[in-house]
């Protein structure tokens, strides 16, 4: 998840890319991570399998001759945390009723029955570090529904890294982490020797949710105290807030020597824009969701090799309008087609009442604006050009 595939797409493991692979089978994947730093996770795309786990961490280093923008951490822990729900992703047929069928019945996925960090419930998980020490701690958002916030009792969080851009290193007591974003924060163990609670709780659920894990201070001998204050629950101008608080590291090197500010993405000339909205519609009666009232459909031949091999009758450039048309929403092997170093302004536009994230995978892009409402040409002129972040994934 943000892992870019350059040369590799075959090997991508979207639908669409390559097959899956069948029962009792296996797959040996070989990817080279390029012009690239950060953190990020892995997990199975298809069939609802990423709810029953298999999933885990991605750490790509900065090569040696580099230099990163903060002293080396005394240990770097990756935290993968997310909401679980009590059913299965499948079930067998006339048995317990599972996510997939609970979509094909025409409804909305529950609520989840609760959070996991590292796949373990409450306190099941222990971190342990040395009293004047500072630590690395890579967050992933690997659920399927909710919006987290991270915060460790009794201890600030300075964020270095977001995707794989170092940021500016901002101080938070929290932060909100949304559906398939990873971070980087340090945190330095500057409290009296004793365990502090580490705290996931969902955002914008009507119900809040909450689960630790434990900061151990390796000479502590009392035990974790009191749960810290609650964190935000549905404050949405809160959550936007920090996000645009978020500022790429301008003299900060990135994967290459070369600092990052020295790429002016924003004097660069757009070539399309392209505006994708987002629904959740019931089509034959089953709960479905589309962009640009699209359903995308899998063929039943994987659409790279339609491609390379120009089949036909596979799939149709064009099959996806590249703005919001408004009309009913249909099924579809929906495919934009798109310019080879074009620059390209994507317009994300959620309509539903619930918060989303979109991933574009492979790429990255520059996060210039965040706003309520409806975008307008008008919005450009708020528009960050000069030291936002890039990101894979976005809210």
């Amino acid at each position: 998840n943000g892992v870019q595939q350059r040369r590799n797409s075959w090997q991508d493991g979207v639908w669409g890319t390559n097959c899956p692979i069948p029962p009792g089978r296996n797959f040996t994947y070989v990817l080279q991570v390029k012009d690239q730093i950060g953190s990020y996770f892995y997990f199975p795309s298809l069939a609802f399998h990423k709810a029953a786990g298999g999933f885990g961490g991605i750490k790509v280093a900065s090569r040696s001759v580099i230099p990163v923008p903060f002293p080396p951490p005394a240990g770097d822990y990756t935290i993968l945390a997310g909401d679980w729900f009590k059913q299965n992703h499948t079930a067998p047929r006339g048995l317990l009723q599972d996510l997939k069928s609970i979509l094909d019945s025409g409804h909305d996925l529950p609520s989840p029955d609760g959070l996991l960090i590292n796949g373990r419930g409450s306190n099941g998980y222990k971190f342990t570090v040395d009293q004047g020490k500072t630590y690395r701690f890579r967050i992933s958002n690997v659920g399927l529904t909710t919006s987290i916030n991270f915060r460790i009792h009794g201890h600030k969080i300075v964020l270095v890294e977001v995707e794989g851009t170092h940021t500016l290193q901002n101080t938070y007591d929290s932060l909100d982490i949304h559906l398939g974003q990873s971070c980087s924060v340090l945190v330095t163990a500057d409290q009296p020797e004793q365990d502090y609670y580490i705290v996931v709780s969902t955002r914008f659920t009507s119900q809040v949710l909450t689960t630790t894990s434990i900061l151990h201070y390796s000479n502590s001998a009392g035990s974790v105290s009191g749960l810290p204050s609650g964190g935000p629950t549905t404050e949405i101008d809160w959550s936007l807030n920090q996000a645009r608080s978020l500022r790429r590291n301008l003299s900060a090197s990135g994967p290459r020597p070369n600092p990052q500010g020295s790429y002016h993405y924003g004097l660069i000339n757009v070539t399309r824009t392209i505006r994708l909205a987002n629904s959740a519609p019931i089509i034959n009666g089953k709960q479905r969701y589309a962009v640009n009232s699209v359903s995308f459909i899998a063929a039943d031949t994987p659409l790279k090799l339609a491609d390379y091999f120009k089949i036909p009758g596979v799939f149709t450039l064009g099959s996806i309008p590249y703005n919001p048309t408004g009309g009913a929403a249909y099924l579809k092997t929906s495919v934009m087609a798109a310019d080879f170093r074009g620059y390209v302004e994507v317009v994300f536009e959620n309509l539903e009442e619930a918060v989303q994230s979109w991933h574009v995978d492979g790429h990255h892009f520059f996060v210039v604006g965040m706003a309520r409402g409806q975008w307008l040409p008008a919005s450009r002129l708020s528009y960050n050009l000069r030291d936002t972040i890039s990101a894979a994934t976005v809210q």
